[in-house]
């Protein structure tokens, strides 16, 4: 029996020479990588994007693929892209899910696990 299984690991990281926080506009890069931990190849469809900052405003943001990528993952393969967002605040979260389909046409979701984005800490 096949199992369907994607997942998914993040780093972030704060770009301060994008960044103008004196204008609110705080720039954090992420990298995520997808790894098919399942038996069954599957593609990554479409993605859901649940971004939180600080103030708790939220912005959802939903679409086709991950950077324009629908990439075929079978067994052991991964994906990795970077990707960035701004907030209006020095820190904040996302979270989301990622929408497959595997090459037997089963539909799953690769949840996409919380995490933060701060700035860095700086010891004075």
């Amino acid at each position: 029996m096949a199992t369907y299984e994607f997942t998914v690991t993040v780093k972030t990281q704060y770009l301060p020479e994008q960044s103008a926080p004196e204008q609110g506009r705080h720039v954090f890069s992420y990298t995520i990588r997808v790894v098919n931990t399942g038996t069954a190849g599957a593609q990554l469809i479409a993605r859901h994007w649940v971004i939180t900052d600080a103030n708790n405003k939220i912005e959802e943001v939903r679409g086709l693929g991950a950077v324009g990528h629908q990439p075929l993952l079978q067994p052991g393969e991964q994906f990795e892209y970077t990707s960035g967002t701004v907030l209006a605040t020095p820190q904040g979260s996302m979270r989301g899910e990622y929408f497959c389909v595997a090459e037997d046409g089963h539909r799953f979701e690769a949840p996409i696990p919380e995490f933060v984005l701060s700035l860095p800490r700086t010891l004075h």
